[in-house]
């Protein structure tokens, strides 16, 4: 009988997750069962190479969880809704899988019997930070094992440990760390730990191969994206088939430089073609269709909500109250956004929809209007300005 201790491993197949497979086995004399939550990130040939590696490395089992269709309803369609970008830059592309990921696992590891779950996260990063969050919430009876984070290793001697292991791993390929999922990807190394270099051409995943600009169109129903150049998808191929588009130009490419929840500054290259275009794009028609108050309102909850989810308090019970309030302000965001591609660009053409609000029923801007007279804007104009002028009669030293 196998009275071994069991340890669940969230397992990426990359350079600290595998380090932690040999690791975790010769200091805990445990059984290893790796885990890789599939939030989009990867092809089917991958899954079987990761599951491959994993294997070679010790493990002594391997699990793939499709939750690619779970992600974007429960995640990344709110992102949408709220247009949320971190710094006005970042489309969360990775710390919303991460807390996806996280729940996941957790579950996972309760599944199993497990006695504890052991991520490669680093001690300076913001994943520690989500990962121990969730499992100290969904399994609080569970310990959390860190060998990364509490050995404060870098990347070099992880690649010597595993040599020195009889693994063969390469370090010129671990040069970047690049994490890939549907909602965009992330891209690590040695430039992003300064202030003053940017990422050269090659650590970028995506080459630009497209020079010739292109328009393409977005239909949207209820807020979600339902169509792309006339042909109607599932929200998650429609997802993929926008960044295939527009990676070949090279779209979405940035740099996000922000406020980690451990309080220091982190900066990150990212690439994410279909976000970038997809929050601009809803963002466009919603500022046709939307009024100012709710488009006011609702920035502000978005931002919060992207903070929160930013920083790990995903299972908090207001996130369910703001994802609630901003499905209610997407029952008009319907209609289709006109985008042309550019190398390393793109702009929004313009929007078409039954519930624009620069409906020339009521006046053109700039023009004539066709609901009010002179004499209601001029009486509109006094009344506005008492407020102002009584201020100024009951201050004023004359």
């Amino acid at each position: 009988m196998n009275n071994k201790k069991k340890i669940v491993l969230a397992f990426s197949g990359g350079l600290d997750t595998s380090y932690c497979v040999p690791y975790l086995q010769e200091t805990f004399d445990a059984n290893i069962h790796t885990v890789l939550v599939d939030t989009g990130g990867f092809t089917e040939q991958q899954l079987t190479d990761i599951e491959e590696h994993a294997h070679s490395l010790g493990t002594d089992s391997h699990q793939t969880l499709k939750q690619t269709e779970a992600f974007y309803e429960n995640v990344i369609r709110y992102l949408i809704f709220g247009n949320v970008l971190k710094n006005d830059t970042y489309p969360l592309s990775v710390s919303s899988e991460r807390i996806f990921q996280a729940v996941a696992i957790a579950e996972y590891a309760k599944s199993i019997g497990a006695e504890a779950i052991a991520h490669g996260s680093t001690g300076a990063g913001n994943d520690q930070v989500r990962f121990d969050l969730i499992f100290n919430v969904m399994a609080p009876e569970l310990e959390i094992i860190t060998p990364i984070r509490d050995q404060q290793l870098s990347r070099q001697q992880e690649v010597k440990f595993l040599q020195d292991h009889g693994f063969d791993f390469d370090w010129a390929q671990s040069k970047y760390s690049i994490n890939k999922g549907l909602w965009g990807t992330s891209v690590g190394g040695a430039e992003t730990l300064t202030s003053d270099e940017p990422l050269p051409e090659e650590a970028w995943p995506s080459q630009m191969e497209k020079q010739e600009s292109q328009t393409i169109e977005l239909i949207f129903e209820d807020g979600e994206p339902v169509a792309l150049n006339d042909t109607h998808y599932q929200p998650v191929k429609l997802i993929k088939h926008l960044d295939k588009l527009a990676s070949a130009y090279a779209v979405g490419r940035d740099i996000h430089v922000g406020d980690t929840i451990i309080g220091i500054k982190g900066r990150v290259g990212f690439e994410a073609a279909a976000p970038i275009i997809l929050i601009n794009a809803h963002k466009h028609l919603e500022k046709h269709v939307l009024t100012k108050w709710q488009l006011y309102w609702k920035n502000q909850l978005a931002e919060w909500y992207g903070m929160m989810l930013h920083e790990g308090q995903y299972l908090d019970p207001v996130m369910r109250d703001i994802e609630n309030f901003m499905k209610s302000t997407q029952q008009a965001v319907s209609g289709s956004v006109k985008i042309t591609l550019h190398p390393y660009r793109f702009e929004i053409d313009g929007i078409s929809s039954p519930n624009d609000l620069m409906n020339a029923k009521f006046g053109d801007y700039g023009e004539m209007n066709k609901g009010w007279s002179g004499d209601d804007v001029r009486g509109f104009a006094k009344i506005l300005s008492n407020q102002i002028n009584i201020h100024k009669t009951v201050n004023s030293n004359d």
